[in-house]
């Protein structure tokens, strides 16, 4: 079958799986009266909830071209626009041909669209440049091509990537055109495009090994586990002799190709054989991993595999010894969460876990706060109960012997009336200001080269500062030179000094004290933060005391007018991003809770005066 393997590529909300969504309806993946969800291909839970992609998946569409009998497979990888989950971008570029770089008519050239582009450039790869959403009001369509344009530049394209095809489009409508005024009709001129621009496979099939390269691993409940990536060269077929190779050429293991699976739509279908072109997945092997080379018992040379980009950002996971620990997880030993760990690194290649010399607690590596976030948001729906310390960016050194630090390049899209807040905020984080300009519709794009360590919890200070409706996108830039000590949070927080319930009584006059995090009847254990006090300092308070009962009542019923504000519920993220270095966060499947590490009054006045001396 005539083939072609494309990824679709583009900055977070740049309409990626919409448009997958409109290409699986004009090609006729689907029937015209099947009941299909939006965006199909964002099945995790996750991902359906905060509507956006967290795992890079293979899928295909057969399209015949008008007046043809003969129908083209075209496999396409949706890939997540998320600068923390770029790792999975890398891994599948090794596996098309060709990349669809989609671009909002608005937005433009953004951080995520520059990282993937850059990455694809490197490889090769020949881009279609999509510039999406022509119907926005708001639309610059000529300077967004120009922007992109010079994106390449930067990128040192060669001439080739230069002259790039350009396809006017908006993929929630479904259409698209080489005519920039276009407004209606069909995606057949962005199929043909890609017939045409997009190089079928050029790989040996004919008297030549079977060798294929693992870039995506997944498990089944019936299969084990199921290893995704392109036919390098050569034919397998089922219940073929395989063998898996490490990057150094030494066998991992031998095994039969006992399953193999092709993407049609939305589904896993079995076949029967795959060629070198097509993306497959493939069970019966139960330790190869991701960047193993899956061959033929002959071949001993394995593929090269992609390096990827190193973690920036670690935290520190711990087993939960809380004393309400054990109550609503039914995961909570260290060596339950070492497995989960160690299984994720296994199928992530972005995230690195090394375990702590007390064996209670994980290090682990990865690209960002919203990839960790959902990581122990994935493993407390699992049922697992974890304490969390505070992100730390991972230091370097230069050939001097220096200390480094990485680097993000922040974009912030903001009201003018707010630039001003904004400029002085990120000063005070060691930011640079690298660029200013209108944006457009009464906004200001402000660009910043700051130290990640400084970007650590800012993002709900930047809501409240610009009243929510600022847009702030970051990328790893660079290690670079140290900046020296950055003031982090400037309230402390209100400690619990006993267990027991919160009560109305006492949470009204603490309301004085600075905000509460807890509501009347909540359990609370000594040492677990209740709210965030006013002043610089910590303070222990009793959120439990209750009113004495007696036979004398005030009149008007004033004892029950007790009015308590609602407390403030923070998200899994927000409280990572809010704790200080000697504070951890306890989560569960139903909780998520602020305590201080050592919830002793005693161990804590210790520890602060081992850390002064």
């Amino acid at each position: 079958m005539n083939l072609r393997n494309i990824a679709i590529i583009a900055h977070v909300d740049h309409g990626k799986t919409t448009l997958v969504d409109q290409l699986f309806r004009q090609s006729g993946t689907f029937r015209e009266n099947q009941r299909i969800e939006e965006r199909a291909m964002d099945s995790n839970d996750l991902e359906k909830e905060r509507g956006i992609t967290i795992l890079a998946k293979p899928t295909s569409v057969d399209w015949t071209p008008p007046g043809e009998s003969e129908a083209i497979r075209i496999n396409i990888v949706d890939t997540p626009g998320h600068a923390d989950f770029g790792g999975e971008v890398e891994r599948i570029l090794s596996m098309v041909d060709g990349v669809v770089l989609l671009v909002d008519s608005s937005e433009g050239a953004m951080p995520q669209t520059k990282f993937v582009t850059g990455k694809a450039l490197a490889l090769g790869l020949k881009p279609i440049v999509v510039v999406n959403k022509v119907d926005r009001n708001d639309a610059r369509i000529q300077e967004v091509l120009d922007e992109v344009f010079d994106l390449f530049v930067s990128l040192d394209a060669n001439d080739e990537q230069l002259d790039f095809p350009v396809l006017y489009a908006s993929g929630r409508n479904g259409y698209a055109s080489t005519d920039m005024d276009a407004r209606e009709g069909t995606l057949i001129p962005m199929f043909e495009t890609i017939v045409r621009h997009v190089p079928p496979p050029n790989l040996q099939v004919e008297n030549v090994p079977f060798t294929f390269l693992v870039t995506l691993l997944d498990r089944d409940n019936f299969l084990g586990r199921i290893l995704t990536g392109r036919v390098n060269s050569g034919t397998v077929k089922q219940n073929q002799p395989i063998h898996a190779l490490d990057n150094d050429g030494n066998v991992v293991e031998t095994g039969r190709a006992s399953k193999i699976l092709s993407f049609r739509g939305l589904d896993r279908v079995p076949v029967d054989e795959a060629k070198a072109g097509d993306i497959i997945s493939l069970a019966g092997l139960t330790v190869a991993t991701v960047s193993n080379t899956i061959a033929d018992p002959q071949v001993t040379e394995p593929l090269h595999a992609q390096p990827i980009d190193p973690p920036t950002l670690s935290m520190r996971f711990a087993v939960n010894d809380s004393p309400m620990a054990g109550r609503e997880g039914s995961k909570v030993t260290s060596r339950m969460i070492r497995d989960r760990l160690f299984r994720e690194a296994e199928s992530n290649v972005a995230v690195k876990v090394t375990e702590a010399a007390d064996r209670d607690s994980y290090e682990v590596a990865g690209r960002g706060e919203l990839q960790l976030g959902v990581l122990i948001e994935t493993m407390r729906r699992e049922g697992f109960e974890l304490g969390i310390s505070r992100p730390r960016v991972l230091f370097g050194e230069d050939e001097d012997g220096k200390k480094t630090e990485p680097y993000e390049t922040v974009i912030i899209d903001v009201d003018e009336e707010y630039s001003g807040t904004v400029v002085e905020k990120m000063n005070l984080r060691k930011a640079e200001m690298t660029d200013m300009r209108p944006s457009g519709g009464g906004k200001t794009r402000i660009t910043f080269s700051a130290p990640s360590r400084g970007m650590i919890g800012y993002h709900g200070e930047f809501l409240s500062d610009t009243r929510g409706t600022g847009i702030m996108n970051r990328l790893f830039e660079k290690y670079g030179p140290h900046k020296g000590n950055i003031e982090g949070r400037k309230n402390g927080v209100l400690i619990s000094n006993g267990a027991g319930e919160a009560q109305g009584y006492a949470l009204g006059p603490l309301e004085d004290r600075g905000i509460l995090f807890v509501g009347h009847g909540e359990a609370l254990y000594e040492g677990m933060i209740i709210g965030e006090n006013a002043k610089t300092d910590d303070l222990e308070v009793n959120p439990m005391k209750a009113k004495q009962l007696t036979n004398f009542r005030a009149s008007g019923g004033k004892d029950d007018a007790i009015r308590l504000t609602p407390p403030k519920k923070m998200t899994l993220e927000q409280a990572i991003a809010y704790i200080d270095d000697d504070e951890m966060v306890e989560v569960t499947p139903k909780s998520i809770r602020l305590r201080k590490r050592f919830l002793d009054p005693n161990e804590r006045k210790r520890a602060s005066r081992a850390k002064a001396a």
